[in-house]
């Protein structure tokens, strides 16, 4: 039974170099993302990306995963309930 659920992750990049990692993660995930936006701040030095993704929570959790294991990288998602 497929339980997939929509999905937005806030990902915040202090590290510029960080970029290039958080990138190659996304287009791991490319088959689950329904649209991505990013905002470079350059005033404050960081890079800001919004991603919205349709897969099963524990697809979600680990994409979230592997990015909050980057160096530089915050990240944050909610879930939809159904």
């Amino acid at each position: 039974m497929e339980n997939k659920r929509i999905a937005v992750a806030a990902i915040v990049i202090d590290e510029p170099e960080a970029a290039v990692e958080v990138n190659s993660v996304l287009h791991d995930h490319s088959d689950i993302i329904i649209g991505r936006m990013g905002l470079p701040y350059k005033e404050r030095g960081i890079s800001i990306i919004s991603v919205a993704l349709d897969a099963e929570p524990d697809v979600i959790s680990s994409l979230t995963g592997r990015l909050g294991q980057i160096s530089g990288v915050s990240v944050k998602a909610a879930i939809s309930k159904k």
